[in-house]
């Protein structure tokens, strides 16, 4: 088939790369020429395993093409996915700006029927303004059929959960679209469901609200168990074990971030007050996620009182391992706390520094190795649980610190061990340990 994508962020790069892995005929197009630029040499403007591979392997057999050319791409394809940004806005609810943008551009070349894909992550209702711009400013009484098509990719294993996923959730108005894209998905032998419009949208918001939803109640759980002499790790595990629960997303930590949860979280808040409901539930859920970063700096800024003219190495920027993406990571909060405080910080991540550059406070010092940013240091705070940081000479990093002591928002170590090598540690959910 010959497919267009329209966004080149994480969904839309992953999606086009797959579907012309798959043997179809892709266009990637992009507003942005730098984006383009960097995609046509080869070089991938974000980072995923696995990703640049495929692009190339597929950029070379002619089947992933790149443009910023909206109208070429529009009038050669069959279906178009649009896969763009879809921001929080100051009160929560998502900005559709850039999804407006691009069904005006698809009717303004509308030559023949199409069938046009909602990638995005959007509000329910919104394939019904996409049809309405399309039907108000189509130049030619063209039919075409607009489709939702959620993605539940995770950073960092974007590629096997689109080649693999649980499930291929498609909304469509009608059975002949239906088929279209059963076809288009057919070699992936996938389940999929076949919905309405309305609850296609409604399922990727309310599949997002729930897992964050468990990371929260886990790390609610994980504040009294810090106060009762529980292991929150062997609570969660407990729990976990109940196949009506699940162990996947109850690790207690210090939140969730990145560009999915905490912006859908607040989207459906804003999108159930739109219909009269206080979704008073998920309101706890997004307070509690707040406040996981705020307990944490609070304890580093007891243990280490006072916090001024301290030497912290972070461990870790990225909001999850795996990835370079920066959006509501936690590092940054923890960073610029530290670095209020008068604390001097001595950062490292394998993949991203180079984001972190452009947010984070130019005091920040940047190091070559996990050991660099421990070197001196009268503490250490891993913030992201790459297995780089698991398989650490945990030795060798106490004999470089000036203090042996370690703040792990990610539980990544095991307290027992801590203690025997004669760390004094803080983790989450479970209690204190001290050298000896």
């Amino acid at each position: 088939m010959n497919v267009a994508v329209v966004g080149t962020g994480y969904v839309g790069l992953v999606t086009g790369a797959v579907f012309a892995d798959l043997g179809n005929d892709v266009i990637c197009v992009d507003k942005d020429r730098t984006k383009i630029d960097m995609l046509e040499r080869g070089e991938m403007p974000l980072y995923e395993p696995g990703l640049e591979e495929m692009v190339h392997r597929n950029a070379g057999d002619g089947r992933l093409r790149f443009t910023t050319d909206l109208a070429c791409t529009v009038r050669r394809s069959d279906i178009i996915f649009i896969a763009v940004g879809t921001p929080p806005q100051a009160n929560g609810e998502s900005d559709l700006s850039a999804v407006e943008e691009v069904a005006l551009g698809i009717a303004d070349v509308l030559d023949r029927y199409k069938v046009i894909v909602n990638k995005s992550t959007v509000p329910v209702g919104t394939g019904d303004m996409v049809r309405d711009l399309i039907c108000r400013n189509r130049r030619r009484p063209v039919e075409f059929d607009v489709v939702s098509n959620p993605e539940f990719l995770r950073e960092g294993s974007a590629i096997e959960d689109t080649l693999r996923p649980d499930r291929i959730v498609v909304g469509v108005p009608n059975q002949q679209v239906a088929v279209t894209l059963l076809e288009l998905y057919a070699p992936l032998e996938r389940p999929m469901i076949i919905t309405d419009v309305h609850s296609a949208e409604m399922i990727k918001y309310a599949s997002n609200a729930f897992l964050a939803t468990k990371i929260s109640f886990v790390n609610a759980i994980a504040s009294i168990c810090e106060q009762a002499g529980a292991d929150v790790t062997q609570v969660a595990k407990g729990m976990g074990l109940d196949a009506r629960i699940g162990a996947a997303f109850l690790q207690p930590g210090l939140g969730y971030g990145g560009s999915c949860f905490p912006k859908d979280t607040e989207s459906l808040i804003q999108t159930a007050g739109r219909f009269g409901y206080d979704f008073s539930l998920l309101r706890a859920v997004v307070d509690v996620n707040r406040e996981q970063t705020v307990r944490f700096v609070s304890l580093m800024r007891k243990v280490l009182d006072p916090l001024e003219g301290r030497v912290v190495g972070v461990l870790g920027l990225a909001f999850k391992p795996k990835t370079d993406d920066m959006r509501e990571a936690r590092s940054v909060e923890v960073i610029r706390a530290l670095v209020q405080g008068g604390a001097s910080v001595r950062a490292y991540d394998p993949a991203a520094i180079a984001n972190a550059r452009a947010i984070l406070p130019a005091a920040v010092e940047y190091c070559p190795s996990p050991y660099e940013a421990a070197s001196g240091a009268d503490a250490v705070a891993v913030v992201t649980e790459w297995n780089e940081f698991k398989l650490l000479n945990l030795e060798r990093l106490r004999g470089l610190m000036r203090r042996p002591l370690v703040f792990d928002g990610r539980n990544v170590y095991e307290p027992g061990r801590m203690r025997r090598l004669r760390f004094e540690y803080y983790s989450v959910g479970r209690g204190p340990v001290f050298p000896g």
